[in-house]
Formats: C-alpha cells, structure tokens, sequence
C-alpha cells in the first residue's frame, strides 16, 4: 500500500501540471519559443471545428507528451479524476482543440499540435501526462471516448493488409476508421512519402513479440474503436508496481472483482488495473499495460506492497446451431497459435491454428469422428478443447461444453403461415461451461462384484469391476488396452485389445455393463499368474464417453471351431495409427492400474517365489534352488522331493525285478504253454498258465501303478 492517500497524490499530479504551464523551462522549451506561440488558432481551422457535425468527432491520444501553450489555455480542472470526463469537457466547448490530461488534472487549450508547430513535447517526471486533440473526422467514428492511439517514430513492422499513399496523417486514420473489408486494428503513416499501411493487429495482440519498433518519420496510429472479446478473461499479476498515470479512478469500490468488472465494461479497451494501492477501497484503471508503454521512460511506480493486473487475454465462444452441424466459432484478444479439437477426438476432430485471433472448429451431427451426442429431444451436446500448445495441455487452456437446442416440440397452425425454412435454423439455446474428467476405479472383486480380492488361488472365479465413484456423473466408460503383467520380469499378455474386444475368451470373457448401473463395468476371469511370480498386476486404459457408450461387436470362437458374435464395452479408434494412439490416450484416456496375489494348487508346502535378482532361497526348513536352463528362464526344482521320489522309485524297481524272476524260473518249470492265455503282447517262454498272467496283471495294477502315481 502506498504511504500517501489519493487526494494528496492528485494534487502532487496537479501541481506538476501547473508548474509546467508556469515555468517554459520545466517544459523544456525557451520563453522565446514559447512567446512565438499563436494566441488564436491560424485562420480557416476553427471554422472547420465550428462546422463539423458532434457525430463526427474524434480524439486522438498520445501518452507522455505535453502540449505547452500558455496562451492557448481555455481552462483547467483540477479533481478530474476521468480521462474520459476530461474529453467531454473539451467537446462541449466548441473553442476546445486540445487537452492535457494527468490523473486529477485536466487543462483545455484552443490550439492543436498541428497549430502549434513544436509545442507537443515529452511530458517531466515524476508522472508523465496524456495529450488529446479533437479532431473532426470525414467517417463517423465510434461511440467510445477516444478513437485513436498515435505513437509517434514507431511502426508495426508486419501484418500489412492494406497501402495506400495518402495526404495526411488524419486521411490515414480515416482510412482504418472506415475500412469494411477486414479488422483495421492499426495503421502506419510515413509523414515523408505519406505511405499509409493498414493492418489487422496491432500492439495488444502481437504483445511479446518484436512487431513494434521505432522508426523515424513514422506515426504509428491504433484503432480504439475496435471490438475485442470480453469473456472468458485471464488478468496475470505484476507485483510491485503501479501506473503513475491512469484514465479512470474509482472510489468505494468494495472489491478486487468488482474492479476487475470496471475494467472489462469500460468505455474504452481497458488493459490494466490496480486495487487499494492508493488509498482504501480506490480502484484504477488503463488503457495501457507494458505492451503500450515500451515507448515512455519508467512508466510504472515502484510500491513493493502493491501490484497491477494485467489483461494477458479473453476468449469469446460462439455457438452456431445449423441444420447440419453445430460450428464453434472463438474470437480472442491476442494472437492465438494452436489448435481446437473435440475432447474425445483430439487427431480426427481437430483444427490447427496458426497466428489467428479468429478460428472455428466444424462438428456435423453425423460425423462419428466428431463424437457429437444426442442428449434429448432435438439437444446435442460436445466437450471442445482450446489448447495452446500444440502437443501438451497446460493450466491456460480451456475446456468448453457446447450445446445446440432445437425446438422439435408439435405446434398447431393456420392458414397463410410460412412454414418453409430459409438458411440454416436459428439456436434456441447455446451454452458454455467447463467439463471435468470422471474418477473411475477399478476393483479386482467376485463375479458378482461385491466382495474386493486382494488375493486368490489359480482357477478361482473372479471379476474385474470399473466403476464411476461419481454416482450422478454424467459419464459412462469403456475400456480397452487391458494387459496383465507380473512382478518380476515383466511379462505380460494383452486380455483386451485395442478395439475393446477379448484376445482368449478362455482367459478373460468380454467386457458388459452392470444390471444394477451403466457406471460400472464387469469382465469375468478365472485366476491365473505368471511362472515367475505370484503378483499379476492389471493395467487399462479407460475413456469417459457421454452421455452413453456404445458397445463393439467381437466375434468368439466356440469349442467346436465356429463363430459367435458377442458384445464387448470397447471402442475402436479409426483413422488413428498407433503411435498416435497411444499419444492420444495418455491425454484423454484414464490408466489405471490394480494388484492381486495369486498362489498355484500344486502343493509345495516348500515352495517360495524367487526374488526379482534371481537368487536361491529358503522357506520353513526346505532348500529350494535355482536351476539354470538353456535360455533366460529357470526352474525352480525342490530338491528333498526329488530324493524322496528317486529313493521310491528305486525300491519298487527292486522289488518288481525280483517278483518278475520267481515268476520266470516258475514258468521254465512249467512245460505247458500257455500263449493264448496271455494278457499283453510281450514274448514269454512257455510253460505259463492263466493264472500267473493274472498275477502280472494285478502287479502292474497295484504296485507299479502305486509307485508311479506317487
């Protein structure tokens, strides 16, 4: 906050004013100049104030310049707390030509600069002043208290739309006042070759660029009659300084918001204010901010405590509701260098802009790429995007939801009523609001989606649950790019694929809508994992889609070899590549990602999961090892199991080779062959009955069989 209230700085501003119209050297001008000065305006000039019509009249400003014409002074008015009071002042008096204007000071002169040849000079410090002349214009210009901004020795070095050469500085305003084939925002006047250039920008929208530079014999002239966007605005904080001269000051004002709004509704472009700098509840306003003030020396007050709020840029969105499509249409304050994209189409439904302050983005009805929405009778609604940079979002861009409202209700009619429709229709409704994302979770649970699994044996019958948390979320979601990956060695396996539709129904079935709610989503699965570890982790990419989504249709693979056609909540993407996919879907789609620990049925009591390094290790008393195989992979071998069935094996080896020989030496006794009577094809000697072949039968159905099922 500034020491010094706001009456004792208007008068400071004031006396500095005065003391510059009694003392010709503070105006850096000799007496002798000054005394050259005419007492009355030069003959023919007056007369043609005197005639002209009020509606053509005009002012022209010059900040930091000073008209220093003693003689010349009508009045002065100190208190004048309006730049724009000061201007009606001196177009209610038909002798006025002139003002010099600083905040609480307002000095009417019945010359000109044009009059007083060399008597415009540069406003002293500590505050510098503002110079209007009234001029009287051949077009009319606009109702606002000035109509022009003139810089003299600069020039706006691009965006030539227009050249003409001309006899005067006036004709060449006259020609941007009054041009109708473009926005004449600005013009360039050489007062040597009297070139007039015409351009569609000026210095507000080519702010933080080198467009704007001095050159000699040059006026730059900028148009304030122009209209710029009011909505949708962005004001950026200067800290630490304050304008020392403004256009408007405001007392009881009760808030920064309040200020803000006297700003945006101003009578002329206002680009900056301050609020409670300078004394309690005082609101102050510009025209200028630092992009119109590269030409005046230390234009800024350096208060520590204070700050300035600059207008850095405002957008205005327009909804055009056609039979057809509905067309977005954004005007802006400053240069715009982009793109505008439907939010669920950002690379089909999309338009790139380049260095444009006007653009619009096409969305037909019956375009899919579009994704526009029926939302009710005869209502259409879509998500748009304004995104500055042209491959990441960032905190200044702008989401809108845009609507079109068609009256399609029955109306009764009579005779002679025009019912033919002429052009496109007309909107009955338009809107604009910003439109969030839904939270989505996704849940490892039951089949039937109620019970969350945080662990799970191999086969057991579980579900994977997406859910919207918001309950009146206008959403809906599919899902698609679902993979299962393990712990370890990142392995993994795609379940569902891009398109939305299951890779191996005996994995993972499709996935389909709850019966209770369009909000969650199901997909069965019997419990699996992968050989290198017991965690299977779950990632998918999920889009919001409003207000319903649309199922895909995948086609399934019975036992028998045939096809069947089943519904899968899935959506393809077209025209998309896959990088580009991907690049997209970390913009606008949801990743989640979800863990379970799921154990085999094998058995092993022993058994323990390798660490990730691929180390031995042991678990309750067993010694389990790691055996490297041929490639990358490895078994993991439990080696007192192995010993165990080795010793097993070995003793009914044994014991089967010696019940084998009695038998042989029993059957050499036995000199009557049996050969028909044998159970299996093996070549016996003879001299075995029936009844010792049944023996073997029963020993390869009993002790053998026992051995090798253990």
């Amino acid at each position: 906050m500034l020491t010094t209230s706001i009456p004792s700085l208007l008068l400071f501003g004031a006396a500095v004013v005065l003391g510059q119209m009694a003392s010709p050297s503070g105006l850096g001008d000799s007496a002798e100049a000054l005394a050259k000065q005419p007492s009355a305006p030069p003959p023919g000039v007056p007369s043609q104030m005197e005639d002209c019509d009020p509606d053509r009249v005009g002012f022209e400003l010059i900040t930091g310049f000073v008209l220093s014409a003693p003689n010349n002074v009508l009045e002065s008015i100190p208190g004048t707390l309006m730049l724009s009071d000061c201007l009606e002042s001196c177009q209610a008096n038909e002798s006025c030509y002139a003002v010099n204007y600083e905040t609480g000071l307002c000095v009417l002169f019945s010359t000109n600069a044009d009059m007083a040849t060399g008597a415009l000079t540069k406003s002293q410090f500590p505050v510098y002043t503002i110079y209007a002349q009234k001029n009287c214009l051949a077009v009319k210009p606009c109702e606002r208290s000035w109509c022009v901004d003139r810089v003299q020795n600069y020039r706006l070095a691009s965006h030539v739309k227009g050249h003409q050469v001309v006899n005067s500085r006036q004709e060449c305003m006259e020609l941007c006042l009054g041009e109708t084939e473009f926005s004449c925002r600005s013009a360039n006047y050489n007062n040597a070759t009297g070139d007039c250039e015409l351009s569609d920008m000026d210095r507000i929208t080519l702010a933080g660029t080198n467009a704007f530079q001095p050159t000699k014999e040059f006026d730059y002239m900028e148009n304030n009659c122009i209209e710029e966007p009011t909505k949708l605005c962005e004001f950026k904080k200067l800290t630490g300084r304050i304008l020392k001269t403004v256009d408007s000051v405001f007392q009881d004002v009760g808030s920064l918001e309040e200020c803000r709004e006297l700003c945006l509704n101003s009578p002329y472009r206002c680009h900056s204010y301050d609020y409670g700098d300078t004394g309690e509840m005082v609101c102050r306003l510009s025209h200028h901010s630092r992009a119109t003030l590269v030409d005046i020396q230390e234009p800024f007050l350096d208060v520590p405590e204070a700050a300035t709020y600059e207008l850095s840029s405002c957008y205005n969105v327009s909804i055009d509701c056609r039979s057809g499509d509905m067309v977005a249409r954004i005007q802006t304050s400053k240069v715009f260098d982009g793109k505008i994209y439907a939010k669920g189409s950002p690379n089909s439904c999309v338009q790139d802009v380049n260095n444009s302050l006007e653009f619009e983005l096409h969305m037909g009805y019956d375009d899919l790429e579009c994704n526009v929405r029926k939302n009710g009778l005869g209502r259409y609604v879509n998500d748009v995007v304004i995104q500055h940079h042209d491959k990441i979002v960032t905190s200044s861009d702008l989401g809108l939801a845009v609507t079109c409202q068609y009256d399609l209700t029955n109306k009764s009619v009579t005779n002679e009523v025009d019912l033919g429709i002429h052009g496109d229709i007309e909107p009955s409704m338009s809107e604009e609001v910003t439109v969030d994302s839904p939270n989505v979770a996704m849940r490892i649970t039951d089949r039937n989606g109620d019970d969350i699994m945080s662990s799970a044996e191999v086969g057991d019958p579980l579900a994977l649950k997406f859910e919207i948390i918001d309950k009146n979320s206008p959403y809906e979601i599919f899902v698609r790019e679902l993979v299962a990956m393990d712990g370890v060695d990142s392995s993994e396996i795609v379940l569902i694929d891009s398109r939305g539709c299951p890779t191996d129904h005996f994995i993972m079935g499709p996935i389909y809508k709850s019966a209770q709610t369009g909000k969650v989503l199901l997909s069965h699965f019997d419990a699996f994992k992968f050989p290198s570890s017991d965690i299977v982790q779950f990632r998918a990419l999920v889009t919001p889609c409003m207000p319903t989504c649309e199922p895909i249709q995948c086609d399934q693979e019975e036992s028998t070899g045939e096809l069947r056609s089943v519904v899968s909540f899935g959506k393809r993407r077209r025209r998309r590549s896959i990088s580009n996919e991907s690049t997209s879907s970390a913009r606008e789609d949801l990743l989640l990602v979800q863990s379970i620990q799921i154990t085999d049925k094998f058995g092993f009591e022993n058994e323990t999961n390798p660490s990730p390094s691929n180390s031995a290790g042991t678990s309750n008393g067993g010694e389990t090892a790691f055996m490297p195989s041929g490639s990358d992979a490895g078994i993991c071998v439990n080696m007192a199991g192995i010993m165990i069935l080795g010793i097993v094996f070995v003793i009914a080896q044994v014991a089967i080779f010696t019940i084998w020989s009695l038998l042989w030496q029993k059957k050499r006794i036995d000199h009557k062959l049996a050969a028909d009577n044998m159970s299996f094809n093996v070549s016996i000697p003879s001299g075995l009955n029936s009844k010792h072949s049944d023996s073997l039968s029963k020993l390869y159905t009993s002790g053998y069989a026992h051995s090798r099922r253990f």
